[in-house]
């Protein structure tokens, strides 16, 4: 039993599984902008096993493809696909599980969410080989969990609305900008190996701007989402909190780069989680 129960640690820390939390309340926050309010325990369940698979897909996929990489990065050596606890078998079967259990899902939910979810699992996938030749990685990361609104409002009312967009906009320049400020970590490390990211070709001032950039225009489409669905004061207010976390994002990486993962983890964490919670006051205030 207790092989067992360090096998599935092992997994948990390969995938991170607590950090769905970038993406979960997003999706939520679609569903329950498109059911304007409750969408029922039945969407509730399927959502999180969507969501839940389809990163740990994305995730297994990208630590397989990594082995080489993180070997050789000091911060990574010790993850569980280069250290020797999870085989390169292990990780693949877990990765097309997941990917089955997130085609099922899907079929479960709706027709659209099902043909929908082949061009997901794509999408998904391409990030992980992208920064061997571009350095637009960044941005097919905040793609990957763009998708995340789009299959909530796909799930709820089987349409992809012009607010889903907006929302889905905000989320993709919400995480490259973010992705930028952390791959700081990397960047001379990119730079030897030759890997594509923006701080290894254009150092880490530039990133810093671009990084602010695109948080600038997370906030904007995330306004014009609030604008576009109509909603309220409270999803105003989550604009402003946003706002101002993310601009302490910025001053905890601009004052020291020591300070990335606790910018990348906790601020980012915190900022979805309360975005959530206030769309949830608008709509039940509404």
């Amino acid at each position: 039993m207790q092989q067992y129960i360090k096998k599935l640690k092992d997994f948990n820390e390969l995938v991170m599984l607590e950090h769905s939390i970038f993406s979960l309340p997003f999706i939520f926050i679609a569903m329950i902008v498109a059911a304007d309010g409750w969408f029922g325990y039945t969407l509730l369940i399927l959502g999180i096993f969507a969501a839940v698979s389809a990163r740990n897909f994305a995730m297994g996929l990208n630590r397989f493809a990594d082995r080489d990489i993180d070997a050789q990065n000091p911060r990574t050596a010790t993850r569980p696909n280069v250290d020797g606890r999870l085989d390169a078998s292990s990780i693949i079967i877990f990765t097309a599980v997941n990917a089955l259990v997130f085609i099922a899902v899907a079929y479960m939910i709706n027709p659209l969410a099902f043909a929908l979810s082949f061009p997901i699992l794509i999408v998904l996938g391409s990030y992980s080989y992208f920064k061997r030749f571009s350095s637009l990685a960044h941005v097919v990361l905040g793609v990957s969990l763009g998708l995340a609104p789009i299959a909530g409002v796909v799930a709820v009312s089987a349409e992809i609305t012009p607010w889903s967009v907006m929302l889905s906009l905000g989320v993709i320049f919400w995480v490259a900008g973010f992705d930028l400020l952390y791959s700081l970590q990397d960047m001379e490390f990119d730079k030897d190996k030759g890997l594509h990211s923006i701080p290894s070709k254009y150092g880490s001032d530039t990133t810093l701007l671009l990084s602010s950039l695109f948080h600038v225009l997370a906030i904007i489409f995330w306004s014009l989402f609030v604008w576009v669905a109509g909603l309220g004061e409270f999803a105003f207010w989550a604009l402003v909190l946003s706002a101002i976390m993310l601009g302490y994002e910025h001053y905890l990486v601009r004052k020291d780069f020591t300070r990335i993962d606790r910018a990348f983890f906790t601020v980012n964490g915190y900022l979805g989680i309360a975005f959530f919670i206030l769309i949830v006051i608008d709509r039940m205030s509404a």
